[in-house]
């Protein structure tokens, strides 16, 4: 998994790897990265999520080799 901006600030790092079961969603593998990175938990229910270069939704069956990234908001100005 790859982190992004605001989210590579509060991990303190830009990816980390996770050991997932085969058929993991991708809501189930935001849930265990909230789990390791717990300063995330405020953005729960705001994080974008990729698979690749596509935004998918949490019900998304994740393949081995999908790049998962998590991005914060986008913030206008």
């Amino acid at each position: 998994m790859k982190f992004w901006s605001y989210f590579r600030d509060h991990t303190g790092c830009t990816e980390t790897a996770l050991e997932l079961a085969k058929g993991t969603t991708l809501g189930e593998t935001h849930a265990a990265v909230l789990d390791e990175f717990p300063k995330l938990a405020g953005s729960k229910n705001s994080t974008l999520k990729a698979v690749g270069l596509k935004y998918e939704d949490d019900g998304f069956v994740l393949s081995d080799g999908d790049e998962v990234s998590f991005f914060p908001p986008v913030q206008g100005g």
